[in-house]
């Protein structure tokens, strides 16, 4: 009576099979949602490069206005800029292309938009900073 209690005869065919349906299972459902991360991360590095470039082309226009010694331009001026800085594009090298709009909106005080895009989103970011000169820092101009 206790031998039929007690089965020690190990692990049958049957539960191998549901166990290893169960691993394949498993699996590939973490294999399925491989694509989408890579996706996901290769967006995240594009608007981080964005960010980073529009940042910057904003400071840079910025700077530029604020400086009294300039002409300052209204209108939009479009660019194209590599993230590495090179003329040539190398190995992991991101292409940006870029639209500063300046206007003005009053005495000494302009509105500066920028727009960068890059190959897969065409509508891209945008960000606008206000701009006044002071003009008593005039020096040598």
């Amino acid at each position: 009576m206790l031998s039929s209690i007690c089965n020690n005869r190990g692990i049958t065919l049957i539960e191998v099979v549901i166990a290893m349906f169960i691993t394949a299972v498993g699996v590939s459902a973490i294999l399925a949602l491989q694509a989408p991360a890579w996706k996901s991360a290769a967006k995240a590095d594009y608007l981080g490069r964005a960010t980073q470039v529009l940042q910057n082309q904003l400071e840079t226009t910025e700077t530029f206005i604020m400086n009294p010694c300039n002409t300052v331009t209204t209108g939009t001026t479009p660019s194209t800029i590599k993230v590495s800085g090179m003329s040539s594009t190398i190995a992991g090298d991101m292409t940006f292309s870029l639209s500063t709009t300046i206007t003005s909106i009053g005495s000494n005080i302009w509105r500066v938009s920028v727009t960068v895009t890059w190959p897969t989103n065409a509508t891209g970011i945008t960000g606008h900073v206000i701009v006044s000169r002071q003009e008593f820092f005039r020096v040598g101009c």
